[in-house]
């Protein structure tokens, strides 16, 4: 007889978990509250990239006109760009990729049900008023957007990644509210676009997260565009008044802005399950798992961002599909430090594993080694030299330990390093894989040479 698994939420980590339970035998049944895809294809990942790409694309053809013998036609052609169709692109992909979802689910005869879930015991749950019984399941219910004082009374007036999609016309002034990843990727979008954009973060720097050396080259990069940046600064309040609205920080300063995006983080979307009811341990911050098989509790697992171990898509999906193995009896276990990032502004950032600081906190013996995009033959050649490739190596044992990188294409070359630090390949070693050039990724040889 199959095994009946529950799989609460269809997002990164849901999905994937469910199409490898039907793989290996298992009735599947997932419940999803919103749309198919979770929030990474809805209001997230996918969406953002469409826009960036547009306006990437856009601020390329304004950059090109200084090749032009007719820079006024580059002017004109900028100004032509139609905001309506840029979101019809994206609303094309993202329903596109959740049509897609639902056919896999229908393929591997996966019963997808609309609805939504909350534990009446730890080996049950209520859907739309009926109660369904299983043998394990796999919370995946992700987070939604944090609101902190006072800005929580604001939420009408405000935008976050949830909503941020549906504006039909741009605005002439965006204040966004933390210097994140979301708020960093949105900044480029409307400064591209002609918005007049400013970031407030609290932070003594944008991306806090990273590793300084991408934060500072990011920083010089934005203001360079006119986006302005506003670290170690405080939001504490907001007013309203004709559509306007303002922004008050710490020490009386104002900005004035049409529209306010907060990006100051998530919280996990939690609240309806009943968690009490299936006796899973949790706080206000996550659900509590082991951190490398996901189990919470006897057959309850969480995947995602619900257990916070790393807000990624692609992290969700790991940890998903090792869920998915775990509850079918083939022990897999997953490695946060294993998981790439990728910032999509451009220059582009990506990092994964260890910075230097981290790695020297943890006792290695560790040293970066460094190569610019300055001198590397493509970026020259095509005008886009911010930035570096920067490697963390474990000097005792010639292992990678992390890598950092910014410049054109990071977060398609940070799988080098990565593949190096999965496999346990020395940095000199993975180095001497013959690269074509000129390619910008023969930076990144440089730097494991080094």
């Amino acid at each position: 007889m199959s095994k009946k698994v529950l799989v609460i939420g269809s997002g990164p980590a849901g999905y994937p978990a469910a199409l490898k339970l039907a793989a290996l035998g298992a009735e599947v049944t997932v419940v999803e509250k919103n749309k198919a895809g979770g929030v990474c294809l809805n209001c997230g990942c996918i969406p953002s990239k469409s826009l960036l790409d547009a306006a990437h694309r856009f601020y390329t053809v304004k950059e090109a006109k200084t090749l032009s013998s007719n820079p006024e036609a580059g002017d004109a052609f900028f100004n032509s760009f139609d905001f309506a169709k840029i979101q019809a692109r994206r609303q094309a992909a993202v329903d596109k990729l959740q049509r897609g979802v639902l056919a896999l689910f229908k393929a591997a005869k996966v019963n997808y049900i609309e609805g939504e879930a909350s534990f009446t015991s730890p080996n049950s749950v209520k859907i739309n008023g009926e109660e369904m019984a299983f043998d394990a399941v796999i919370i995946a219910t992700g987070s939604k957007a944090f609101y902190p004082p006072p800005f929580d009374k604001y939420k009408e007036h405000l935008y976050d990644n949830s909503n941020i999609f549906t504006i039909t016309e741009l605005p002439k002034r965006a204040v966004i509210i933390g210097g994140g990843v979301i708020g960093c990727e949105f900044a480029c979008i409307f400064n591209a676009l002609g918005v007049q954009s400013t970031i407030v973060e609290l932070a003594p720097s944008i991306l806090p997260l990273e590793d300084e050396s991408i934060s500072r080259v990011l920083k010089t990069s934005f203001e360079k565009r006119g986006i302005k940046i506003m670290t170690s600064t405080s939001a504490e309040d907001m007013s309203v008044e004709n559509g306007v609205k303002t922004i008050r920080l710490a020490g009386g300063q104002t900005l004035e802005a049409d529209l306010v995006l907060a990006a100051v983080g998530r919280t996990p979307d939690f609240q309806n399950l009943n968690l009490e009811a299936a006796g899973v341990e949790y706080d206000a911050k996550a659900v509590k798992v082991n951190p490398k098989t996901m189990q919470a509790k006897d057959n309850i697992y969480a995947a995602g961002d619900i257990n916070r171990l790393c807000q990624l898509a692609h992290a969700a999906t790991a940890q998903g599909e090792t869920a998915a193995l775990n509850i079918m009896g083939l022990p897999a276990e997953y490695d946060n430090n294993l998981v790439p990032s990728a910032i999509y502004t451009w220059p582009e950032a990506a990092s994964v594993g260890l910075t230097l600081k981290k790695a020297l906190a943890q006792g290695y013996k560790a040293r970066a080694k460094k190569s610019f995009m300055l001198a590397n033959g493509r970026a020259v050649a095509q005008g886009e030299t911010e930035g570096f490739a920067q490697i963390i190596e474990d000097e005792e044992t010639g292992l990678v330990l992390g890598a950092q990188i910014v410049g054109p294409g990071a977060g398609e070359m940070i799988h080098i390093p990565l593949m190096a630090m999965t496999f346990k390949i020395k940095a000199k070693e993975a180095g001497k894989v013959i690269f074509a050039h000129p390619t910008v990724s023969e930076c990144l040889k440089e730097a494991l040479l080094k």
